[in-house]
This record gives structure tokens, C-alpha cells and sequence, in this order.
């Protein structure tokens, strides 16, 4: 179908695009990768002694997760720096990254309806609700995949507005360079 001649992008300008697109993409990803491995980190380095860099790890994420022990996934019997459902999220997170190039263009920066981010907190929200409410106990594994759940919807909003943002700015960028 035709387009306006507005929509008309040069092709040069269309690879830069996606390369640029690609490297926030694989920036994007290493960082949420990075995360992850912190809230590993925390336990197997108390559990092998080294509390100077798992203390530190806890106190960060005391301020994002209640850590409860009991909610808590455990590796050599040191609980995650963060609960099951917090890891879910960001397990979600790094897993909606990984693959979303596998599923939408890497340089598409039309997010998907909003419908479906909301639609993602459902199970998390009724997850939370029935335990709070004392009509069943949610347990790790409820906890995690609901948080699974709205990490992965959570990437699929994230990886295009990243994208969307920095097309923007480096856009805004090079229009100040000519201007001077």
C-alpha cells in the first residue's frame, strides 16, 4: 500500500536506524542480564563467606523487595536478594528482552496495545489478592510465574520506547549539530 511521502525515510537513515536500534537493544539486555546476576550474586557469595560484597547487594535491594525469607527463592541456603515474585519480574524481564527480537522487528518502536500490559498484571494482582485475603496461599512458584508473567509484557513495552527514546534524542542531536 502506498505511503505518504511524510513517511519516506532514506535507506541510509533506515540501517542506521536499526543498527542504532540493535545496540540499545544488546545494552538494554546486558544491563537487565547484569541485574539478574546481582540478585544471584548476594547468596553464593554470603553462602561462600564473602559478606563484603553480598552485604552491600541485600541493603541495595532492602529498598525495592521486603525480602522475606519465607517468599524468598534460596541458593546454598542463603536467600535471593530479592522474593520469588520480585525475581520472576526480573527474570521475565531479561527473558522478554532475550527473545523479543525473535518475535517483533528490533527497530519497530509502535508499542503493542497497552491492553495486554494490563491484561499481564492480572495474574499477579489475583495472586497477591487471594493470598492477602487468606482464600489460598500463593506459593513460590505461583509467585514467580505471575511475576514471569508482567516481566515479559513489561520488556515488550520497554525494548521499543528504549529504542523510540534514543531515536529521538541522537534525531535532536544531529539536528543541533547542523544548526551550529
Amino acid at each position: 500500500m502506498a505511503q505518504p511521502i511524510e513517511n519516506y525515510i532514506p535507506q541510509s537513515i533506515a540501517v542506521g536506524f536499526r543498527r542504532q536500534a540493535v545496540k540499545v537493544w544488546a545494552i538494554s539486555s546486558l544491563l537487565v542480564f547484569v541485574w539478574v546476576f546481582v540478585i544471584l550474586l548476594a547468596p553464593v557469595a554470603k553462602a561462600n563467606g564473602f559478606n563484603t560484597i553480598a552485604a552491600p547487594i541485600y541493603g541495595f535491594f532492602s529498598y525495592i523487595c521486603h525480602q522475606i525469607s519465607n517468599r524468598s527463592f534460596h541458593i546454598e541456603g542463603e536467600e535471593f536478594a530479592v522474593c520469588s515474585r520480585c525475581f520472576g519480574v526480573y527474570f521475565g524481564l531479561l527473558a522478554g528482552f532475550l527473545i523479543y527480537p525473535l518475535w517483533r522487528k528490533i527497530d519497530e518502536i509502535e508499542p503493542i496495545p497497552r491492553f495486554w500490559l494490563f491484561l499481564s498484571m492480572i495474574p499477579i494482582g489475583v495472586d497477591w489478592s487471594l493470598g492477602v485475603f487468606g482464600i489460598w496461599e500463593n506459593t513460590y512458584l505461583s509467585r514467580f510465574v505471575t511475576g514471569l508473567i508482567l516481566g515479559v509484557a513489561c520488556a515488550t513495552f520497554l525494548v521499543p520506547g528504549l529504542v523510540e527514546v534514543t531515536r529521538n534524542l541522537s534525531m535532536r542531536f544531529r539536528r543541533e549539530k547542523v544548526a551550529f
